[in-house]
């Protein structure tokens, strides 16, 4: 219904049809131009001029102002109702039957159909092109003359007045269908462009799918260790958390049970005490007196004073082995004792003092002249630990403070005493942390490692599993940081290693 009356308001007067090019008389009603016009030619002559519909006169010639905002909304109204008859362009002059128009002459502002296209003049100002309504916006808005130029200057269409006369005169300009083929160029190329570019991009859309699948499937596999692995290690640490409990309060239980046992056995000493008073109260007693029982005495005067019997060693192996397995997060705990162990004399280069404790090194400047031995080292002033061990968990504790240049680590004692593969590290057969100037690296079998950061304490800690194959360097700051762990397989005892250049280590907790 909406739609029916908009329709209704839209349509000339004077043809009763859709406004075909509507203009505007100056009392404000609008008329097709071309049924407008008729109107005025036949009213020229008769002394006036008046609008059809409201008859309001006008001395002279009335001005025809086309009706721009009128024949958009025609237009979009005809364009939205493309199966309609009117969306069609008709012939301008076929006014009392409307006939489709087969093309526009942009010169004389009217479509034509077949009948009228053979009469209407072939001269070369008239312009012939599909048949449109949108005719005024092919012409100059200043000259109303065909838009038949481009200016290259300005970018914009221009008429052939434009460039003798107008604004546009002494631009550089070419025919318009010539710059129309260019811009086609110009945009067919870049299409092209595009093209490739969207034909790239969908090949990195496609490989990025299918490295997001192959992460995915990864992913899902290591979420699957990774939840197996904490699940296992949750039930392992409270497997561990009950025992160090029932070793720690197995201790409290123990003395419990021995109290109550004392509690009964003095209710019955008293209970005996109390029968040999009645018995020495008596005139001729035939007593049988006990020397008391002495059978869990030894027993009661132990548990009363042994301190309980805590495993702290065996507690404390355990938490170290609960650090190793979280060692990422630079965990730590003490495990038993540090082994007493002290250097020897007979593998220290002869650049080295050893203290007369044979716990501390120096390094010196005067030449020790000890007796050249196979065991000594000649290139290094590296010295090694008299002991080695060949199985169990160790740990020393070195103060390094004294030197800007230093090594320390664990060896073979199979290690070369001779020559560039005698230095810590620089060999299969040793595993050293060392300390250049600023510079700290962990290196084995020549291959070094840069330390992330720097060593903030005098004091380094040298951690051996024999068994597990892992040799671990600590920081000993607080709190204690990991520095780097070798992971192998050892095949003989292991010394601990030292050297220095200038300056002196001094052992802390072997």
């Amino acid at each position: 219904m909406a739609s029916a009356d908009l329709r209704a308001e839209l349509e000339c007067s004077i043809c009763l049809n859709i406004y075909t090019d509507p203009v505007t008389l100056k009392c404000g009603h609008n008329f097709c131009l071309e049924c407008i016009d008729s109107v005025v030619d036949t009213s020229e002559g008769s002394g006036g001029y008046s609008c059809p519909e409201c008859r309001e006169k006008f001395q002279d010639r009335p001005a025809l102002h086309r009706n721009r905002t009128l024949r958009n909304i025609v237009e979009r109204l005809l364009s939205a109702q493309p199966d309609q008859a009117e969306s069609e362009v008709f012939c301008t002059h076929c006014v009392d039957s409307p006939v489709p128009a087969v093309r526009s002459c942009l010169h004389c502002d009217v479509s034509l159909c077949y009948k009228h296209l053979r009469v209407h003049k072939k001269s070369p100002e008239h312009i012939l092109c599909e048949p449109t309504f949108s005719m005024e916006s092919r012409k100059c808005s200043v000259h109303k003359k065909i838009l038949a130029y481009y200016c290259t200057e300005d970018d914009t269409c221009i008429c052939v007045t434009c460039t003798l006369d107008g604004e546009h005169r002494g631009h550089q300009a070419e025919m318009l269908h010539k710059a129309s083929e260019k811009k086609k160029d110009k945009l067919r190329n870049f299409l092209q462009k595009l093209l490739i570019k969207r034909e790239e991009t969908e090949e990195r859309v496609q490989s990025l799918r299918e490295h997001r699948r192959e992460v995915e499937e990864k992913a899902a596999g290591d979420i699957e260790r990774v939840t197996v692995l904490f699940r296992d290690l949750r039930r392992w640490q409270e497997d561990l958390e009950k025992r160090v409990l029932r070793e720690i309060t197995g201790p409290a239980e123990r003395i419990s049970i021995s109290i109550r046992d004392l509690e009964i056995k003095k209710e019955e000493l008293s209970r005996k005490i109390h029968h040999i008073e009645e018995l020495c109260n008596m005139t001729d007693p035939l007593c049988d007196t006990e020397d008391g029982d002495n059978e869990n005495r030894e027993r009661h005067e132990k548990l009363l004073h042994d301190g309980g019997g805590l495993d702290v060693a065996g507690i404390s192996h355990k938490l170290h082995t609960l650090s190793d397995i979280i060692g990422g997060v630079d965990v730590y705990f003490y495990i038993q004792g540090a082994a007493d162990i002290l250097l020897d004399v007979k593998t220290a280069n002869n650049d080295l003092h050893i203290s007369d404790d044979r716990k501390t090194v120096f390094w010196s400047n005067r030449n020790q002249n000890r007796p050249e031995t196979p065991k000594r080292f000649q290139r290094y002033p590296q010295v090694l630990s008299s002991q080695s061990f060949s199985s169990g968990r160790h740990y020393w504790e070195v103060n390094v403070g004294g030197s800007v240049s230093w090594r320390v680590g664990m060896c073979h004692p199979s290690i070369n005493r001779r020559g560039g593969q005698s230095l810590i590290g620089y060999n299969k057969k040793s595993h050293g942390l060392f300390r250049n100037g600023n510079q700290y690296s962990v290196v084995h079998n020549i291959k070094q490692i840069p330390l992330s950061t720097n060593i903030s304490s005098n004091r380094v800690r040298i951690d051996l599993d024999y068994e597990a194959g892992r040799i671990s360097f600590y920081d000993l700051c607080d709190p204690i940081r990991h520095l780097h762990t070798f992971t192998t397989t050892f095949t003989e005892p292991l010394c601990v290693a030292l050297g220095v250049w200038k300056g002196g280590c001094e052992k802390s907790d072997w």
